[in-house]
């Protein structure tokens, strides 16, 4: 009898584990599928050949399986510790039931619901996904109009119940047999070395084998991906990223800024202020409305080679205008364009200084406006509460209006807030007001109908009130910066107003390359005609560079430490831009990019914007350093509160 008792014993621990293995297996088949069908949709566009999948697949198994690791350690726990009554009663069969169909319902969902945002995002759930999650009521609502929601839960519910139906044998095998505390605890223990090697010995860019970032995408893990972007959405910079002796980045940063003018003030506190004298043949305190238009990328614009012509106004205008021909945003989200185009500041990783703690009473352009006695104001469609831009600007002495001060009856609204039409209108009277007063002003006015669910109000040219999409969306936030300027002109200030028409980032994000370059083209234009003659800018531009380049155009002297340059007084080989994609940063130069990501890694590539196209170079130091140099140092500067 000795001879049987101990194998039966394995057994039944064994089989009171099964569960744990059944789910596993269910994860990793979820995630192959899922694999697939991006790699189908998105990949094939992105330049992942068939051939690539000999290794994505194996690779991405194995990144879910150690993902399941995580995600079931608690089940692994909870099947260790029940006593060997209760694991046996009915009511625990009907609980393994039931988590199994739960779990298998939330991995179904989950699935879909990353399909959608890679189709948005070119990527795994990341630093965007967390994001979202802190402002439920938009995205939700947002959700909710733009996505087949009750059809993805009832086919993710009918999927979980029969998969759980069919495994049911398997889940419930170990509730049927009596099994020792010994031999699941040797079981367990098994499981715990595994999961520690895991932890000890795999991480997030084990799997990342390719330099194809749409290929790594695929092979990665959503979850794994969502969890570590949770983890990092505020990090020290000099634990994770390249980093170099502050004076030494010091040195970097002003040989390169001195080249835009300005004298440096203070760098022997280790700050970059620079001042700048006023300037006699500048244009004079004129009114400054920079409109910043949500999503409003250049792929839409004939003026920037697109066979799409959705942005009709905006070109006429542009003709009539100077016109910036090469202009990037410095990141994909909102908060990143509004912190370069108020506080000229770079994109540090990995989260925009509008939602950090300590962004109160910054340097910033509002405040250097105030200071020539400027009334200024920013003014949005939705509730500022979101993404924490009513307390940024009402922090830095900006008056803030939104939602809430725009009066009822409105044309049209949805879950992010009220047609732009309304809100021009709140901003034409409010510019009235302060025009009474004699006062000049200077007022930002962030936009929010080119966004999902692309919904509009009825009678818009060439856009449907509702499956519309995309196209919709840009042209309806064209149609309405047209009605703006139009309605602007039968006003008394307009003649004394300088116009910015700006977009705070790109479309969406597509692109194999680390950071997708074509997706940071975006539109903008200068528009005075009273002022300004028509012309074209071919210089490279970015969203930090606004501020520098309309102070000096107005010809008012100012100090602050802004780190970008007037781009209308610097030649192009002299000029940088800075950009971030999810944890990567980046600095180019003539041609050449360099890359910061996390672990300090470093990477150079050469870039071709007329092909929209990436090759290797050797490692370019002076590049990296310069890099190093703006990231670090603006990190420093403003989590030491000496960015004011």
């Amino acid at each position: 009898m000795a001879v049987f008792s101990v194998p039966s014993t394995w057994r039944a621990a064994f089989a009171r584990f099964q569960p744990l293995l059944t789910l596993g297996a269910v994860y990793i088949l979820v995630g192959l599928a899922l694999r697939i069908v991006l790699w189908w949709q998105f990949g094939r566009v992105d330049q992942v050949g068939a051939a690539a999948l000999g290794w994505i697949v194996p690779a991405g198994m194995l990144a879910d399986a150690v993902q399941c690791l995580y995600l079931l350690a608690p089940f692994a726990l909870f099947l260790w510790l029940m006593p060997d009554r209760w694991h046996r009663s009915r009511a625990n069969r009907l609980l393994l039931l039931a988590g199994s169909t739960a779990w298998i319902f939330g991995l179904i969902f989950l699935a879909a619901a990353e399909y959608f945002f890679f189709e948005e995002f070119n990527a795994r759930l990341n630093l965007v996904a967390v994001d979202y999650l802190i402002y439920p009521t938009e995205i939700i609502g947002d959700i909710r109009n733009e996505y087949p929601v009750m059809p993805l839960l009832l086919t993710a519910a009918t999927f979980g119940l029969l998969a759980a139906w069919a495994t049911r044998k398997r889940l419930l095998a170990g509730t049927y047999q009596r099994s020792g505390w010994r031999a699941r605890s040797l079981i367990f223990g098994l499981f715990i070395l595994v999961l520690g090697g895991a932890i000890t010995g795999i991480s997030a860019d084990s799997f990342a084998f390719s330099g194809n970032r749409v290929a790594n995408e695929l092979t990665g893990n959503g979850m794994g991906s969502f969890f570590r972007a949770l983890r990092t959405s505020e990090i020290d910079y000099h634990t994770y990223y390249a980093s170099a002796d502050p004076q030494h980045n010091l040195q970097a940063l002003t040989a390169q800024l001195s080249k835009g003018g300005g004298t440096f003030t203070r760098l022997d506190e280790g700050r970059i202020d620079r001042t700048f004298p006023a300037r006699q043949s500048g244009l004079g305190k004129l009114n400054v409305v920079v409109v910043v238009s949500e999503s409003f990328g250049a792929e839409f614009s004939r003026l920037y080679g697109s066979e799409r012509d959705w942005t009709p106004e905006f070109d006429a205008l542009a003709r009539d205008g100077l016109w910036f021909s090469h202009m990037y945003a410095s990141g994909t989200r909102t908060v990143r364009g509004l912190e370069a185009i108020t506080a000229s500041f770079p994109p540090i990783p990995s989260v925009s200084i509008v939602r950090r703690p300590g962004n109160e009473n910054i340097a910033n352009w509002g405040e250097v406006m105030h200071s020539h006695g400027y009334h200024t104001s920013f003014l949005y469609g939705g509730y500022g509460y979101f993404d924490n831009m009513n307390h940024y600007f009402g922090s830095n002495g900006f008056e803030v209006r939104d939602r809430n001060d725009i009066p009822e009856p409105v044309r049209f609204e949805n879950i992010w807030g009220v047609a732009d039409e309304d809100l021009f209108d709140m901003a034409l009277a409010h510019y009235d007001d302060l025009a009474r007063g004699e006062r000049p002003f200077f007022s930002i006015v962030m936009t929010t109908s080119n966004h999902k669910p692309y919904t509009f109000r009825s009678g818009v040219p060439g856009v449907k009130p509702s499956g519309g999409g995309r196209e919709s969306g840009v042209r309806y936030a064209d149609f309405a910066q047209g009605y703006f300027i139009r309605s602007a002109r039968e006003h008394t200030w307009f003649d004394d107003t300088l116009f910015i028409i700006v977009a705070d980032h790109g479309a969406r994000v597509y692109g194999r390359a680390d950071i997708p370059l074509k997706t940071y083209e975006i539109p903008m234009l200068f528009y005075s005609p009273g002022h300004l003659q028509p012309g074209v800018v071919d210089q490279l531009t970015t969203q930090m560079d606004i501020a520098p380049t309309v102070l000096s155009l107005l010809g008012l002297a100012y100090d602050a430490p802004f780190f970008g340059q007037d781009a209308l007084r610097m030649s192009d080989e002299d000029r940088v831009a800075v950009f971030s994609h999810n944890h990567d940063v980046a600095l180019y130069r003539n041609g050449a990019l360099a890359i910061l990501g996390l672990e300090k890694s470093v990477k150079n590539v050469a870039y071709d914007p007329q092909a929209d196209s990436y090759r290797p170079v050797e490692p370019q130091p002076q590049l990296n350093s310069l890099a190093v140099a703006y990231y670090q140092t603006a990190f420093e500067l403003f989590r030491s509160h000496r960015y004011e």
